[in-house]
């Protein structure tokens, strides 16, 4: 029986996006996105930062590839997914991380402004990459860990 399991998250992405490619030539991009969050506590502000890291496939690797760099902010729309490994002393080590399904661009320039800014394939004010392919189902060697 298959669970639940939707994360969506806002923010900067803190480094410009790493396309790579399986041997089956499957697209995968990874890039990570810094996430704030403020609360008080005992009338005190407190803010943390979370950093996760997110991995999208297929032609919405390609095009986060294309049209993100640093910097820019993005909605997020994916599951959880936990990877886990064994280093050479023997040690168990796990790592929290997205995969993303849709992307949402934020903060963008229009194809008439900018030239460094990134180009979008169409006009829509908010522009919304979903996976159309899905995101594929890989061997155990094909992940991107």
């Amino acid at each position: 029986m298959r669970n639940f399991n939707l994360a969506v998250l806002e923010g900067r992405l803190t480094n410009d996006p790493e396309l790579k490619y399986t041997q089956n030539g499957t697209a995968l991009c990874n890039f990570s996105i810094a996430n704030n969050h403020s609360y008080y506590k005992d009338e005190e502000l407190h803010e943390e930062v979370y950093f996760i890291d997110i991995t999208t496939w297929a032609k919405l690797a390609e095009q986060c590839n294309e049209y993100l760099k640093k910097g820019r902010r993005v909605i997020i729309n994916g599951r959880i997914r936990q990877g886990r490994w064994q280093d050479d002393e023997g040690g168990n080590h796990s790592k929290i991380s997205i995969i993303g399904n849709q992307v949402q661009f934020l903060d963008y320039q229009n194809k008439n402004d900018d030239k460094d800014s990134p180009v979008l394939p169409d006009d829509k004010d908010s522009p919304v990459l979903p996976d159309d392919e899905g995101s594929p189902v890989l061997p155990d060697d094909e992940e991107p860990y």
